[in-house]
């Protein structure tokens, strides 16, 4: 970890977010020299953080060998110049175990996808959030999304709950929802849409 949560918070907040695909070969591996490129390539231009691993089908089907290899090589290739964001979830334990090997790897804060499937009430999915974010002092965004939305009193309760949460990630695109988020938490965390 290079950046504090704060400057995590503040990158996300103020700039250009860089989301690059896991690059994969023919027989379906990690490809680390065509993902160190693309890497590159991206951080060569003004952008404020990197998100890596994420939900465009990568995090889903990596193991977490593979996961904590795809984080090692961004952090490395990122080489402290932005924040490492990479992607957790599924399960709680899951949650747990993919924070943790991110945390190890270097990463500086952790996407948190919504948990697998099915739908839960929102006092589940406050808790299933707590326990990932209670398991890592890594900064937090929320992806609210799929079966995993949060409504505005819930999003504070999280808030309130979690010091390490720094974000929610809008995947719905509801702008009355997350107006009535952004109203309710205020400027305690930082959105992104």
């Amino acid at each position: 970890m290079t950046f504090s949560n704060q400057a995590v918070k503040r990158a996300v907040g103020d700039g250009l977010l860089s989301f690059p695909i896991t690059d994969f070969d023919e027989q379906g591996r990690f490809d680390e020299a065509s993902y160190r490129e693309r890497l590159a390539w991206f951080i060569g231009h003004d952008i404020s953080a990197v998100f890596v691993a994420g939900g465009t089908g990568e995090f889903f089907n990596l193991s977490l060998d593979e996961f904590r290899r795809v984080v090692e090589v961004a952090v490395d290739v990122v080489d402290g110049k932005l924040p490492v964001i990479a992607s957790a979830g599924l399960s709680v334990e899951t949650g747990k175990a993919f924070a943790k090997a991110a945390e190890e790897a270097g990463a500086d804060g952790i996407l948190l996808m919504p948990p697998y499937l099915t739908e839960c009430p929102q006092d589940g999915l406050v808790e299933y959030a707590k326990q990932i974010c209670d398991s890592t002092s890594l900064a937090m965004i929320y992806y609210n999304r799929g079966n995993g939305i949060l409504d505005a009193a819930s999003a504070q309760k999280l808030a309130d709950q979690c010091p390490n949460l720094i974000g929610l990630k809008d995947g719905k695109g509801d702008i009355q929802a997350l107006n009535k988020i952004v109203k309710t938490v205020g400027d305690r965390l930082v959105y992104v849409g």
